[in-house]
């Protein structure tokens, strides 16, 4: 049933891998606008785990916590469209949430997935919770790393934000067609550790590894979006939010950093951040703080691979697998 290497050959050309190695295979799911890529560890009978990189990262963003969790999984990484080796958006299609979540659903019906558990880190933990809520059957297990599953924005400032997104896709679309800067790779790297300053030079070497493409004659340019950047117009309230997260039948594991994404929020922002762990509490979920900041699962995986591990090993590998 979860074999995904047989389940790929049946479904004719929906979705294709190309063994790097036993255990590491690359991925390929044709999708409308392209395809979606990724990478899949672990054997071909393991209990699927779906995990979602965060914004402006890759599918790369797993490669040290994964060798540390439950060898019985088979997890599916994914770089979301428009970052790491998948396509980008048509022209005059915005990157939102639940564009992102259209694209899961693209992909785990190629694969045949009906049940399965989802890791999420930051923009891609925001997209599991929409996914979580909105296909409550499919998900069993819901980690969020370093994020709360939502992204609620203030209610007397959603027009505001919504504007500034089309007004930033508009802009971008009266220029003309300009290229990607091009950089050496220690350049990149440079420019990397200078907009994430958090990451450790062995992550930003990992995430450029499909963070990067080669340009046209020497060097390389970043492979992700430029439109990835601008305002998600897709915004939902604390009221929206807190009735989707009510929608959420997985068992969630949420992990926070203790000098991570939360500490960035203003003020103002942190009642919305509390009311969302409130709701996470009440319905017996887990939440943990680890010390570490917004990459802790990349750059510290060694701190949150037992509280993954033994959060799977609970809800997932101990439970009996549907007939």
């Amino acid at each position: 049933m979860f074999a995904l290497l047989q389940t790929l050959r049946s479904v004719r050309h929906c979705a294709t891998l190309t063994t790097m190695s036993k255990e590491v295979s690359e991925l390929s799911v044709p999708v409308p606008s392209g395809e979606i890529r990724g990478r899949v560890w672990g054997p071909d009978h393991g209990r699927p785990v779906l995990c979602l990189h965060g914004w402006a990262d890759n599918c790369g963003t797993f490669n040290t916590l994964i060798p540390l969790l439950p060898k019985e999984c088979r997890y599916v990484a994914l770089d979301l469209a428009g970052h790491g080796l998948s396509s980008h958006r048509p022209a005059g299609v915005s990157y939102s949430f639940p564009a992102y979540v259209a694209d899961v659903r693209r992909v785990v019906d190629a694969l045949q997935l009906k049940k399965f558990s989802i890791i999420g880190h930051s923009m891609g933990a925001d997209i599991a919770g929409m996914f979580s809520a909105l296909y409550p059957e499919m998900v069993d297990a819901l980690v969020l790393l370093d994020a709360y599953g939502f992204l609620p924005t203030d209610s007397t400032e959603i027009s505001k934000v919504m504007r500034q997104g089309m007004d930033e896709m508009l802009q971008f679309e009266k220029k003309t067609e300009e290229k990607k800067r091009v950089y050496t790779y220690e350049k990149a790297v440079e420019r990397l550790l200078a907009a994430n300053p958090t990451l450790s030079e062995q992550s930003v070497h990992i995430l450029l590894e499909r963070g990067l493409v080669q340009a046209e004659g020497a060097g390389f340019v970043f492979s992700r979006d430029l439109r990835v950047n601008f305002k998600n117009i897709a915004c939902i309230s604390l009221e929206q939010v807190l009735e989707m997260q009510s929608r959420i039948q997985a068992s969630v594991l949420v992990v926070l950093a203790d000098k991570g994404f939360g500490t960035t929020f203003p003020e103002s922002n942190q009642q919305k951040l509390t009311s969302l762990l409130q709701g996470y509490r009440e319905r017996n979920h887990t939440v943990v703080t680890a010390p570490g900041d917004h990459h802790i699962h990349l750059s510290n995986p060694e701190v949150v691979a037992p509280l993954v591990s033994d959060f799977l090993q609970t809800k997932v590998l101990s439970q009996r697998l549907p007939a």
